[in-house]
């Protein structure tokens, strides 16, 4: 019943800047950590950033100083800010959710993935 859907992803030269968003919808359910992850041609998925409910944030140290996230919990919405792109941040940027229902049950939530790409 709940999806998150992103955007904002695309083709931008090193140095540049994007921003991602996230909307998390359904009924019924209350957003905890979310979080930002990507994953490149040939590696791992890797975690990129979190924000906590209370908007508390924790950062990869590869993109520390460059990116931020942030999350507007009216909208249920998460953002990653990223600036001073390089090359090697090209990637697929996957945003995840922890999701509870009033119920009990915790789920994972996953975005479909956005593509960002960055030129030299």
């Amino acid at each position: 019943q709940v999806q998150l859907v992103e955007s904002g992803g695309g083709l931008v030269q090193a140095g540049g800047s994007l921003r991602l968003s996230c909307a998390v919808s359904g009924r019924d359910f209350s957003v905890n950590v979310m979080s930002w992850y990507r994953q490149a041609p040939g590696k791992q998925r890797e975690l990129v950033a979190t924000v906590t409910s209370s908007f508390t944030t924790n950062y990869a140290d590869s993109v520390n100083g460059r990116f931020t996230i942030s999350r507007d919990n009216a909208k249920n919405t998460v953002y990653l800010q990223m600036n001073s792109l390089k090359p090697e941040d090209t990637a697929v940027y996957y945003c995840h959710a922890v999701v509870k229902s009033p119920y009990g049950s915790v789920l994972d939530c996953w975005g479909q993935g956005t593509q960002v790409t960055v030129s030299s």
